[in-house]
């Protein structure tokens, strides 16, 4: 026999079912099957279980057979229980048996963490969010709790057009942003559908820098968009020399990734140009264009000619990657076309998390939170570029200007020597080649990307100094 129980609204948190059988007492059937349930990971340590009333009721039994099972097993060590907390399974560990699962196979710790692309998490400022969420709630509209705007909240899209123009120089109005929920869904609208359909605004193929993420042409790839490099230097993409058959062309001018430095104002003009002869447009990734520190400001590409170039940015590097916030500033002409792809029902980005952006924008949270960081991050990158100058003075540091990494040159056939040893040091980085597109022509620069924002700060200096161990050792 069967039995099977539902977990109530205080319950456990999961349905768990429980093979009682048909031998022996129903008390000790029960605790067998609680045994079984623990040992096989189906209830967790600490997981609560429903009130002896609740279970007895599901199961078919008398309160008391369920209050001594529970009773029984508390005894021995299987569970805890507590005045007013219930009855809890115990924190410690599951003996074995023969239906223990082996341990999977775990990677290799990491100890330091100075990869790139993360903002410090620690940092994230959740009081100023929580107190803007709360203003937010409070003011929002009864129409906000109802089906979303494939658009987005017009309270974040005003936010973000006064904000872009003060701070960026993009040109645009409320009307002509399209949030999203973040760099790769804008590109996935633009060119690929969801889900990566095919049913994208714009096609292919696409002129893409020789350095950048491979998440992003794997994007394009599978959305049958081929991506032509574009051969970078210390002034950006060398746009002079793009020949190719591409119509649209996919930049990070404010800071190339990953090899830092802003696009030289001449070329930055030139892509312009060269949009307007293909008929095409301009792809503008703004992804850290907040956090400079040796240089003035670097406005955006877009303000040059709003209806050929499409300003793309987000929240991942300036708050946390787990606020699942962007947007696409588009030229008028494409609004309706990306909006047909989005779909008619939001159902990407929460409005509530927008409404909180919207308050957290226009209550000068934000530009508060970006200066402290900036500061942080530039106290980080100095103390970097210090050890480096001390321990590891052979080696030359690109980007520094700028983001949240930098870039350091390493002799030539030594990167995958070196990212071994950091590897063995528990240091997790990334080599400059993985980020060479696989069609550029000849070989990439042995270097290493790395970032110093992703490390809490209480574990940056050991980072730092363990890194520069691996760079000393040659």
């Amino acid at each position: 026999m069967a039995d099977s129980w539902a977990e109530q609204a205080a319950g456990i948190g999961a349905d768990l079912h429980l093979e009682l059988g048909a031998g022996g007492s129903r008390r000790a059937a029960l605790i067998r099957a609680l045994r079984a349930a623990v040992r096989e990971g189906r209830l967790r340590p600490g997981q609560k279980l429903p009130p002896y009333r609740s279970l007895a009721a599901d199961l078919g039994l008398t309160r008391n057979t369920v209050a001594s099972a529970y009773a029984e097993l508390v005894a021995e060590g299987w569970l805890t229980a507590r005045q007013g907390s219930g009855t809890r399974v115990a924190s410690r560990a599951v003996p074995g048996g023969s239906g223990a699962v082996p341990p999977a196979r775990v990677p290799r710790k990491v100890v330091h963490d100075l990869g790139q692309g993360m903002p410090d998490a620690g940092s994230f400022p959740r009081t100023a969010w929580a107190s803007a969420s709360r203003r937010a709630l409070l003011a929002a509209p009864n129409e906000a709790f109802g089906p979303g705007d494939p658009r987005g909240r017009p309270e974040l899209r005003a936010a973000l057009a006064e904000y872009l123009g003060r701070v960026r120089g993009v040109r645009t109005s409320p009307e002509l942003i399209v949030v999203c929920s973040g760099f790769a869904h804008g590109l996935r609208l633009l060119f690929g559908g969801v889900g990566g359909s095919g049913r994208g605004v714009l096609r292919g193929p696409l002129a893409v820098e020789a350095y950048g993420l491979g998440f992003h042409r794997a994007l394009l790839a599978a959305a049958s968009v081929r991506t032509v490099p574009v051969e970078v230097d210390r002034q950006g993409a060398r746009i002079e020399e793009l020949t190719s058959g591409a119509r649209h062309m996919l930049l990070t001018p404010a800071h190339q990734f990953p090899t830092g430095g802003p696009l030289a104002p001449g070329r930055r003009a030139a892509a312009v140009d060269w949009a307007r002869r293909r008929g095409g447009l301009v792809l503008e990734d703004d992804y850290d264009g907040e956090f400079r520190y040796d240089r003035e400001p670097v406005g955006a590409v877009q303000g040059l000619d709003p209806e050929r170039v499409i300003y793309l940015g987000s929240v991942s590097k300036s708050l946390s990657p787990a606020v699942r916030l962007g947007w696409m500033v588009l030229p008028g002409h494409l609004v309706d076309e990306v909006l047909a792809v989005k779909g008619e029902r939001e159902a990407w980005a929460s409005a509530l998390d927008q409404l909180t952006l919207a308050e957290f924008l226009t209550s000068g949270a934000y530009d508060r939170h970006v200066r402290r960081m900036r500061q942080r991050y530039r106290g980080r990158r100095d103390r970097l570029l210090g050890a480096l100058a001390e321990r590891a003075p052979r080696v030359s540091v690109a980007g520094i200007a700028a983001g949240l990494h930098v870039v350091l040159r390493l002799p030539p056939g030594t990167e995958k020597s070196v990212l071994h040893k950091a590897s063995r040091a528990g240091i997790a980085l990334d080599g400059l080649s993985a980020f060479r597109h696989p069609d550029a022509p000849g070989p990439a620069p042995d270097g290493l990307v790395v970032g110093y924002a992703a490390s809490p700060e209480h574990a940056y200096e050991a980072a730092v100094e363990a890194l520069c161990s691996v760079l000393a050792q040659g």
